[in-house]
């Protein structure tokens, strides 16, 4: 979505808002926050973050966004349908505040959104009063503080006291982000209390020529060892019995901190300093009762030493999360993802071989410029033949500033949405996860979980947002009754 999309899409959700904006500030209280996460598991770290950042300045978070002084809305940036998602809860938000009679509630905008279109989104959404990117996380607190300093701003439209305008001031998301969180970081965790997730690593270094998450979060950038581990033993002592390892690429883990330089296709070889595999030894090491998922693996880092780690480590799930987008030669080619179906197959192989009950996630994309119908059969046949436990459909999403967006051969949504009913009806007559292979998955554990469920039964083949079958995903407001975002 390029700034003229972004213009677009935010003049076609305004049209449905009306802005009332009437009565006067309440008297002086704690400054109370509430938050709206939307997006992936790595958002929802950040937004913990950012939460931490705000309950260490003094203020308190509310289950009431109606009587917050300052609403956040932690946007998600990836594929046009989550764009709009966010655009639309940014100007539900606001229209809130004035069904509210809180005309001086101020509105912030994080997130991976935030942080790619800060600029564009500024001039389109002048009802925002800030614009924070991913390097700002953990200054939320302090930026609220300075926000609520100042009066009334253009972005509420109202002048500022001085008739000066303050747009300047009010957009924080301007540099391409460096940040990494640490094992002392502050945080709100927003999961349950069994499970929580650990971002080991932020950015990617991979040129997919889809994806604009370089753009928007940066280089690959590693935490060191003794931070991630300091910080899952936090986690066990506070008795979570599940813990997601989470980055952009999870098996790149460590290769950053080489003193050589490792390419895109370098396999985890822990001779040359830090690995995943390294880290996951480590992690066996920690005393208590509990696992780790290993999520948003590539299939160019996977070697012997990591499928021989997880074998030999019981506190590692029997669970790999291994997005793959696609299986023909030619389409992997122009989606440079750095593998072939040689590859691909190979490790798939090794995987099933090496490590005993394990379930298999991926993803796929179809529709992808210039797919052909024998392209697309590749794949078919491909999902038939492989039998993947668990298995997810994309549809190409043309995102502005991609390679691929200026690819010739854009296919049509009626045949995306073909080959996805396609691609979903072929996974599902071939699921292997039947009665047998559930028995040989039955490896379980009892969660015990303090706030929403009492009890909870889980398996190892179970992805940790198999909770949102249950809880529709939860506006981020801690206490209270949970409200279902729309």
């Amino acid at each position: 979505m390029n700034s003229q999309a972004v213009a677009a899409a935010v003049s076609a959700a305004t049209s449905h808002v009306e802005h009332t904006e009437r009565a006067t500030r309440p008297p002086l209280q704690r400054t109370t926050v509430g938050m709206i996460s939307l997006g992936c598991a790595k958002n929802l770290v950040d937004a913990e973050i950012m939460l931490g950042s705000v309950l260490q300045r003094g203020m308190e978070i509310t289950s009431r966004p109606e009587d917050a002084d300052v609403v956040v809305v932690n946007t998600c940036g990836f594929i046009d349908s989550a764009k709009e998602e966010s655009i639309e809860a940014i100007l539900e938000a606001h229209q809130q505040r004035g069904l509210n009679r809180r005309p001086h509630q101020r509105l912030i905008v994080s997130g991976c959104m935030s942080q790619r279109f800060a600029r564009e989104l500024r001039k389109e959404l002048p009802e925002v009063d800030a614009f924070i990117g991913l390097d700002q996380v953990t200054e939320l607190g302090r930026i609220i503080e300075e926000l609520l300093g100042k009066h009334s701003t253009r972005n509420v439209q109202r002048p500022t006291p001085n008739g000066e305008n303050d747009e300047a001031d009010l957009a924080f998301a301007d540099t391409r982000p460096t940040y990494i969180p640490d094992y002392d970081t502050p945080r709100f965790r927003l999961t349950p209390a069994h499970f929580g997730y650990v971002k080991i690593a932020e950015g990617c270094n991979h040129p997919c020529s889809f994806c604009v998450i370089p753009q928007m979060r940066g280089k690959h950038r590693s935490r060191p060892p003794e931070s991630v581990l300091a910080e899952i033993r936090a986690l066990v002592r506070d008795g979570v019995r599940e813990i997601n390892l989470i980055s952009q690429d999870t098996t790149y883990y460590g290769m950053d901190l080489w003193s050589r330089k490792a390419g895109p296709r370098q396999p985890i070889d822990s001779t040359r300093g830090s690995t995943l595999a390294a880290l996951l030894r480590e992690i066996q090491q920690i005393e208590g009762e509990f696992w780790v998922r290993l999520l948003y693996t590539h299939p160019a880092h996977w070697s012997d030493e990591l499928i021989e780690t997880i074998a030999q480590c019981d506190k590692v799930a029997r669970y790999v999360d291994i997005p793959l987008q696609h299986i023909d030669d030619s389409v992997l080619r122009r989606m440079l993802r750095e593998t072939s179906r040689a590859h691909i197959e190979n490790v798939i192989h090794k995987l099933r071989a090496g490590i005993p009950s394990l379930t298999l996630r991926t993803t796929f994309i179809v529709g992808f410029p210039g797919e052909t119908d024998a392209e697309f059969a590749n794949l078919l046949e491909f999902i038939r033949r492989t039998r993947f436990e668990r298995l997810g459909i994309f549809k190409y999403s043309q995102e502005g500033g991609s390679r691929a967006a200026k690819m010739p051969g854009q296919i049509s949504a009626k045949i995306k949405n073909a080959r996805y009913r396609a691609a979903m009806s072929v996974q599902q007559q071939s699921n292997s996860f039947g009665a047998g292979s559930l028995a040989a998955a039955a490896t379980i554990c009892w969660l015990r979980g303090r706030s929403i469920f009492p009890r909870v039964l889980k398996l190892a083949s179970d992805k940790p947002t198999i909770f949102d079958q249950l809880i529709p995903r939860l506006i981020c407001f801690p206490h209270g009754k949970p409200k279902r975002a729309k």
